[in-house]
């Protein structure tokens, strides 16, 4: 290192440019090692059955390079000690660098832990309750603790420059803050967070819980500290404030097990008899592996003037199968009594209808 000491000193001019070229040149080949060694460990990951493993590997690629900087700025920047003020602003810089660099470590190794035990959850599982409240919890931590881990560790970097220091501590001290900080606590934005912690706690929902919100049907995708992600049946998301949960009233098809009931209404003449089509329903629903076995009837719930409300009440393990077991048993139920009993639909009545002007509109 003497000679670069006495190149350093020889020729003032080149001395910013060498440092600089040489921190480049060191930096690039360090990340160049860096992505080797990774390639390496991503070749073995993939040879594994777990894929955890991929996933630390992807994470730990960010703050690999910052931490590589961060340690090479604080290294470089003693050789130039005899410049106090570009020297203190490196030192400076380096640190937030580091601090940044160890908070995102430390968020991915709480992504990574958490990942590690959702996959031990298994989905898959017919009564999948405990498993979707355990994911709904874990989910909800997972969240809570990484927006606390970014705001400690960015306010720790704040804290680190003076002037900002010097403000905060004046400010939290001073009692205006704290109204401040009151009142933020009472707009929507802190209660959306402080809804979401209790969503986790008392799970009103529950991830993959089946839901009719706002009239539309639909699974429980997403929830976030703020919103809640719907994924409709037809594709769609509906994007819901997460306190909206708590405030509604919500219908969940899910909340205590994954049976369920589903219905299909028909509107039929008064003289069609019921017992054909009951034992048309056992048949239906004999040996279809959507329904459970638990309940298959079928009801008159309502009569109006010109027909009579029928309800045909199947039973599934869960909602998915419930909706297939009804769509097909509604399209049998019609065929048998078009072919069967053809004209036993509900009709009205034309002739008490007021008549109409063909010469209106």
């Amino acid at each position: 290192m003497d000679w670069i000491n006495q190149l350093l000193e020889q020729n003032s001019n080149w001395r910013y440019l060498f440092i600089g070229l040489l921190f480049f040149a060191l930096f690039i080949l360090l990340v160049a090692v860096y992505n080797f060694i990774s390639k390496k460990l991503q070749h073995k990951a993939k040879n594994t059955d777990s894929r955890l493993d991929d996933f630390i590997i992807r994470m730990f690629r960010v703050p690999a390079i910052w931490i590589i900087f961060a340690i090479l700025l604080t290294v470089f920047s003693e050789f130039l000690k005899s410049d106090v003020a570009f020297f203190q602003k490196l030192q400076k810089v380096s640190q937030i660098l580091l601090i940044l660099a160890i908070g995102w470590l430390v968020i991915q190794f709480i992504r990574a832990a958490f990942r590690y035990y959702l996959n031990k959850l298994d989905m898959s599982q017919e009564n999948n309750l405990q498993v979707r409240k355990r994911m709904t919890q874990l989910s909800m931590i997972e969240k809570i603790l990484i927006v606390t881990a970014g705001i400690v560790f960015v306010s720790i970097a704040l804290m680190s420059i003076d002037a900002l220091r010097n403000i905060g501590v004046s400010a939290l001290t001073s009692a205006g803050v704290l109204g401040i900080i009151v009142g933020l606590a009472a707009q929507r934005s802190v209660g959306q967070v402080l809804s979401g912690i209790q969503i986790a706690l008392t799970q009103p929902i529950r991830l993959d819980d089946v839901v009719v919100v706002n009239n539309e049907w639909g699974r429980i995708e997403e929830i976030n500290i703020t919103y809640v992600v719907v994924k409709i049946w037809d594709e769609r998301r509906l994007i819901v404030p997460v306190d909206y949960f708590l405030q509604n009233p919500i219908a969940n098809w899910t909340r205590t097990t994954s049976n369920i009931m589903g219905t299909v209404y028909l509107y039929v003449a008064y003289n069609l008899p019921l017992e054909p089509l009951r034992d048309k329903l056992g048949a239906i629903v004999k040996g279809n592996p959507k329904w459970d076995g638990r309940a298959q009837n079928i009801q008159v719930t309502d009569s109006k003037e010109w027909y009579k409300e029928i309800r045909i009440l199947v039973s599934s393990a869960n909602s998915s199968d419930n909706w297939d077991l009804r769509v097909e048993v509604r399209e049998k139920m019609i065929d048998f009594i078009n072919e069967q009993y053809p004209g036993s639909f509900a009709k009205m009545e034309m002739k008490n209808l007021p008549p109409t002007n063909p010469t209106a509109g």
